[in-house]
């Protein structure tokens, strides 16, 4: 009984075997109620009650905001519907005392006509309004589910890229996703729940002027199936918000039996019956969460149906006593049943509306709670105009630690970008190379340390006009599902662009060849999943890659920064070697180049060579003098230029790596 009354909590989840082997663990979330003073309180029903004008006001605006008149439509129309109820009502209970009032059987009749025109009419009228509110309610739906995805999407779209590393903020991502539908649904809850509040006081109101006694009795026949429709909503929602890592790993793993990057090896490594056993494994465990949400539906609901049977009995065990003290007459007591049965069905389907308001709500606000946090954490609009003339980049003993790591990624780095110049930065992984240029680019502000664009520290930049003066090209560069045109012209997707405008870029990247073969040249969509599609190799890709970098870079003419990461791992030598230069020569007297890679032999031409090791600048110079130097820079040239050394000979060993300066 405890279970069936105390409050809503997570189930203990059971943890199969294959989520252990493939994820080391269970994958649920804890729901995340502690992360508000109130938590608990929201899964009450009275704090249900209490939050619904709020959370119902905020779809309503929407609607408001989008087709105001479609809105004021189904409101009068549901207001209408309400007064039709109560007139034929009324009109029942005419026929009702005609029935049953003196007369011959034709005077009864005659007398019982304007009653049955009444009703007829009063029902006619319901249903043409009914339709016309539905028809609006139609059009309303989409529209508010649009809004809500809007706001959803350019709120994730503009927040810092701190936040979308963050595991937390991924996960209000992951269930705010489910706000703009059930926003949606929440339209047609508010219709059905007006209508039926409408109704109900049309009803209540009928019910008082027949016997005051009958409309307690009424609320008590409903009570019971709103709390047991409400109670399976936020068992249902507890679950729901628990499990979704749960649902999305499973879908993750079909994804990976039906993707084409993943089908060699589900067929070579016989990795197909293995990751389906494993989907399995977990489909069941996730059958019995919905078994278990299943049994206690039903347990919630028979008591809720025996309680609500027991009001009804009680409702016409007082009837009896009415008619049989003198209180009530025949003629009462039939209208009385009648309205009796509207209202308790009336007041049962606003209650299960209600329900469903509360259970969409808890999207909603989670919808709601996600946009409000991504507004605190969206990247700041305004600041100072980046100057035209900037002359160099400088970062300033820059420091930066990921909230996950006790160690910096970057501590105490400078260095400077001097317009025009070719900049390279090396180091093995993990040395905070990466973390280094989602600085340098402004994607993530110093948490000590300076990086100033002339004189002008970044923090107080207009961010986006920073991100303006940026081009950046990545060994994981986004390979988008469009045309090969517009492949290249989303490096600056404002400015408009025929073939004729992209060629330049096209043969600066050497990517001739590759648009000569697509079937429609630069009109060819490159996204093999659609029908006609082309798909590109690694280098093929690259090469689109350093068009779009260069369509990018040479659509400005004020001092701008090209960072260029890893970019000729798909390559080959000679291709690579092509690609350096053409890389090298976009360096320009408004333009610094940086070149981040682990391909030594791309980098000697460099203007300047930075070294890092473990997050911290250890050597910086030219080519020469850092392999006079003898340091980390010609150790690492030095392995890598002895995996191309003729068979036979015995390269010169590597000096020992320079240490860190304390």
């Amino acid at each position: 009984m405890k279970r069936l009354f105390g409050r809503v909590r997570m189930a203990e989840p059971e943890v199969s075997d294959a989520e252990k082997e493939l994820f080391g663990g269970p994958l649920r979330y804890d729901t995340g109620w502690s992360e508000h003073e109130r938590a608990w309180l929201d899964l009450t029903m009275m704090s249900a009650l209490r939050s619904m004008p709020r959370l119902v006001g905020t779809t309503l605006r929407m609607a408001w905001h989008a087709d105001r008149r479609a809105l004021l439509t189904v409101a009068v129309s549901e207001i209408g519907q309400g007064i039709a109820a109560a007139v034929g009502l009324l009109a029942v209970n005419a026929v009702m005392h005609a029935l049953l009032g003196s007369g011959t059987p034709a005077q009864r009749l005659q007398a019982v006509l304007p009653g049955l025109f009444a009703a007829a009419g009063a029902a006619v009228v319901n249903s043409g309004l009914a339709g016309w509110s539905t028809s609006r309610a139609g059009r309303l739906e989409p529209l508010v589910e649009r809004i809500a995805t809007t706001q959803y999407l350019a709120a994730a779209a503009s927040v810092e890229l701190e936040a979308i590393e963050d595991p937390e903020f991924r996960r209000l991502i992951d269930v705010a996703q489910y706000g703009a539908a059930s926003a949606r649904r929440m339209i047609s809850a508010c219709v059905a729940a007006l209508n039926g509040t409408i109704s109900l006081i049309s009803t209540a109101g009928v019910l008082t002027l027949l016997h005051p006694v009958l409309l307690p009795m009424l609320i008590l026949i409903a009570a019971p199936r709103g709390w047991g429709a409400m109670r399976v909503a936020q068992e249902r929602y507890v679950s729901v918000m628990s499990w979704i890592e749960h649902v999305r790993a499973g879908r993750l793993i079909g994804n990976l039996l039906t993707e084409r990057t993943a089908a060699q090896e589900v067929r070579v490594h016989a990795v197909g019956p293995f990751l389906l056993s494993r989907y399995e494994r977990m489909a069941e465990s996730a059958e019995a969460e919905q078994e278990r949400l299943a049994a206690g539906k039903a347990v919630t609901e028979w008591v809720a149906a025996a309680l609500s049977g027991l009001a009804m009995a009680a409702t016409y065990a007082a009837m009896f006593l009415l008619i049989m003290s003198g209180h009530m007459s025949l003629a009462v007591a039939g209208t009385a049943v009648i309205a009796v049965r509207s209202g308790s069905a009336s007041l049962g389907a606003l209650v299960m509306n209600i329900n469903q308001l509360h259970e969409e709500s808890l999207y909603v606000r989670d919808h709601a709670r996600f946009l409000d946090e991504a507004a605190r954490r969206t990247i700041p609009g305004g600041g100072d105009p980046v100057p035209p003339r900037v002359r160099q980049v400088v970062l300033d003993q820059v420091g930066y630690r990921y909230p996950d790591r006790d160690t910096p990624a970057l501590d105490g780095v400078s260095l400077t970008l001097p317009m025009g110049s070719v900049t390279a930065v090396v180091g093995e992984n993990g040395s905070g190379k990466s973390t280094l240029m989602k600085v340098l680019s402004g994607l993530l502000l110093p948490q000590s340390g300076t990086v100033r664009w002339g004189d002008a520290d970044v923090a107080s930049l207009d961010r986006s006009q920073v991100f303006d003066r940026v081009a950046l090209l990545t060994q994981d560069f986004q390979r988008w599902p469009v045309t090969a045109a517009l492949n290249i012209r989303i490096g600056r997707p404002a400015r408009q662009a025929g073939t004729d405008d992209l060629q330049p870029s096209v043969d600066y990247a050497g990517a001739g060849p590759v648009i000569a073969k697509l079937p429609d040249g630069l009109g060819s969509l490159l996204a093999r999943m659609f029908r006609g599609a082309s798909e590109l190799s690694g280098g093929e890709w690259q090469k689109i890659g350093l068009a779009r970098t260069h369509w990018r870079s040479s659509t400005s003419d004020d001092d701008s920064v090209l960072i260029v990461d890893e970019p000729t791992s798909a390559l080959d030598p000679e291709a690579e070697i092509a690609a350096f230069d053409r890389i090298r020569r976009l360096a320009a007297p408004n333009r610094a180049v940086v070149l981040v890679t682990h391909r030594m032999s791309g980098v000697r031409h460099a203007d300047r060579i930075y070294v890092l090791h473990h997050g911290r600048l250890v050597e910086h110079g030219g080519h020469d003098e850092l392999m006079a130097a003898q340091g980390r820079y010609a150790s690492m040239f030095e392995a890598q230029a002895a995996q191309y050394a003729p068979a036979g000979t015995v390269p010169r060993p590597a000096s020992p790596t320079v240490a860190d300066p304390a």
